[in-house]
């Protein structure tokens, strides 16, 4: 049966997206996990990868379209499979869209049920449902997501830009921001349930409009349904409980922990090292905004804690139980795979058994690096570290060798113009590799601020899509835990990762006597598909060059 792929939500803040490539065209045989297009969003243009087999029997857009969140974006089915019932319900909207801009009409009369009401035998799909909201594909290798925390209960007003729910990915847990005004009138899962890319993840519409047992229904059925009409229903002692639930959704959100704020406001709070807790916010329903940490003053921030209840502690994520040994029992504790763990075993598994690794190693001469670095960090505004250095070394070794900075697309090799390091960061439930950009255009200090704020943001689980993906070579650094040496898989798509070891004393024969010498071993891991082993030996010995004579990085 053929399938709708919606047009996702690839950031916190995307409404709709922009087509900048096709890497498939009608007809063309898709697999599970191949690119099917790049998307641009507000924040970045990130790759989407089909979730399905099968062919590409429709586009919503073509290269340079643009298309509202859940639009339909594509369609992929059976070779000749009749998917006319699919994309009618787009058509007929586009037809209409004339009608509708010279008499706009109330915004109730976008919902299903005003839609119905024209024909009740007509068939609806989730790209012509505006109340559904689908789990959006929130990096990109996300094929489901986990619900870590509603903010809003069925019943709830909510507003445009308002959290609704905080759901965990392969690589982080991200705040859903609401898109539309409503009222949240269903859930498809409750906290700590798993709902896969596209699947249904709540409704938001007008109450008392919307027939919701018809619009899940619909989605569920695999994209077309009956719609039924939507008609008034009496209130209940249900309805009115919910009515009152709604009018104090703003009392609770001040109150269940959790602080509102624009992203904004978060970050210039951050910088200026504000307890954003301790601001109230004179936005939309409580919302803290930059003008409110322009105009902060401490004191009367104070007075302001002081007058507020104090709100019940926050829940704290359950732990693993810890147990005592009993001299000749046996036991064991099986712990549940996080998003994070299931997906690192399936993707480096994948790796190692696809892409033919091999290994170079080099030792680097750390003399002149530790000296450099002592008289750098007199003077830089930020702390600068080995791994900085290390950074900065390897992009620049990139521009020099581009072969390397590339990735295997099984017909083709790309070679990309641009350098973004991935560095390894661990955090508790496994391995997150945030991005540094441009990495060979920036100086030491902006390479280390950058690398200090992702790896912050890693282990609090806040990185954004745009900070996490688009690397085009990784480095992992065991040195700082006492490591000397060690291989790493290569982390798709990059075509070689380099495995840092820690800096050692050694004794070297200098003149006529011996002295003490810091030396660091690299190892370099390769795919053979698109790296030879002379072009990765070039490339370490660019990166010795640049560390053990770190001016010329200057140069």
């Amino acid at each position: 049966m053929a399938e709708v792929i919606l047009m996702p939500r690839l950031s916190d803040t995307m409404t709709e997206g922009v087509i900048a490539a096709w890497h498939k065209k009608v007809g063309d045989p898709v697999k599970k996990g191949e690119l099917l297009a790049e998307v641009e969003t507000d924040k970045a243009t990130m790759e989407l990868e089909s979730y399905k087999d099968g062919t590409l029997l429709h586009i919503g857009s073509a290269k340079g379209g643009k298309l509202q969140v859940n639009d339909l974006l594509a369609i992929i089915g059976a070779p000749g499979e009749d998917i006319s019932s699919l994309i009618s319900g787009s058509a007929s909207a586009a037809a209409t869209a004339p009608t509708a801009a010279t008499a706009p009409a109330p915004e109730a009369t976008k919902n299903v049920a005003a839609k119905t009401e024209a024909a009740a035998a007509k068939t609806i799909s989730p790209a012509d449902m505006e109340e559904v909201v689908l789990m959006p594909r929130l990096s990109d290798t996300m094929e489901a997501g986990v619900i870590a925390a509603w903010h809003k209960k069925v019943g709830d007003a909510v507003k445009k830009g308002e959290v609704l729910a905080e759901i965990e990915t392969d690589k982080a847990t991200m705040e859903l921001e609401s898109y539309k005004n409503g009222t949240l009138l269903y859930i498809g899962a409750e906290k700590g349930e798993k709902i896969p890319v596209n699947a249904l993840l709540c409704i938001i519409g007008e109450k008392g409009k919307v027939d919701v047992e018809a619009v899940v229904a619909a989605v569920k059925a695999g994209g077309s349904a009956p719609a039924a009409i939507a008609t008034e229903k009496k209130p209940t002692v249900e309805t009115a409980a919910a009515t009152t639930v709604a009018a104090t959704a703003e009392q609770a959100a001040a109150s269940n922990g959790r602080v509102k704020a624009s992203p904004l406001a978060k970050k210039l709070a951050k910088e200026k090292g504000i307890d954003i807790s301790h601001i109230t916010g004179s936005g939309d329903g409580g919302r803290i905004i930059k003008a409110d940490i322009d105009h902060y003053q401490p004191a009367a921030a104070t007075s302001a804690v002081s007058a507020v209840a104090v709100a019940p502690a926050p829940e704290t994520k359950a732990s693993v139980p810890v147990f005592t040994p009993i001299a000749g029992q046996e036991g064991y504790t099986d712990i549940p795979n996080s998003q994070i763990r299931n997906v690192i075993a399936k993707r480096l598994a994948e790796s190692k058994f696809t892409a033919p690794h091999f290994y170079l190693k080099m030792e680097i001469n750390m003399d002149n690096a530790m000296t450099a670095r002592a008289q750098l960090n007199e003077s830089s505004p930020v702390k600068i570290s080995f791994n900085d250095l290390v950074v900065k070394a390897v992009a620049m070794a990139l521009r020099q060798h581009p072969a390397v900075n590339a990735s295997w697309m099984g017909d083709k090799i790309r070679r990309h113009h641009h350098v973004h390091i991935g560095i390894a960061v661990a955090i508790e439930d496994g391995l997150i590799v945030p991005v540094v950009r441009f990495a060979d255009q920036k100086t030491l200090p902006q390479i280390a601020a950058e690398s200090k704020e992702l790896a912050g943001k890693a282990k609090n689980k806040k990185l954004q899509p745009n900070e996490f993906s688009g690397n085009t070579f990784t480095i992992s650094n065991l040195g700082m835990m006492d490591i000397e040496e060690f291989t790493a898989i290569i982390n798709p798509p990059d075509s070689c990762i380099l495995a840092v070891g820690r800096i050692r004393e050694i004794v070297v024969k200098k003149g006529d006597g011996f002295a003490v010498s810091n030396v660091m071993m690299l190892t370099l891991s390769c795919d053979h598909r698109s790296v030879d082993g002379a072009t990765g030996a070039a490339f370490l010995q660019s990166v010795k060059k640049f560390l053990e004579q770190p001016i010329t990085m200057l140069l």
